[in-house]
């Protein structure tokens, strides 16, 4: 249950990144995994320094808030200094 749970999450995450998003995207849902799975490890990281996950919890929607931020964060830095 629980890969499943990471694969849903991402996908959820990376798709509403991927949109909120002003630049053209550009991949499947194989990317929008791999986006939200990285916010959602860098979010998760994030929120625990600030103690932001007190905050929203620790259900599935916590989850997808969280890793949609950490996913426009990854998308952010990748289109502003990696992608050149």
């Amino acid at each position: 249950m629980g890969i499943i749970y990471w694969l849903v999450v991402g996908l959820v995450a990376g798709s509403v990144a991927k949109m909120i998003t002003p630049q053209k995207e550009r991949g499947g849902w194989i990317s929008s995994i791999i986006i939200g799975m990285g916010g959602a490890i860098l979010g998760g990281f994030l929120a625990g320094l600030i103690g932001f996950n007190r905050i929203v919890g620790y259900g599935f929607l916590g989850s997808i808030i969280t890793a949609t931020l950490g996913a426009l964060l990854i998308l952010f830095i990748y289109h502003r200094y990696l992608k050149r």
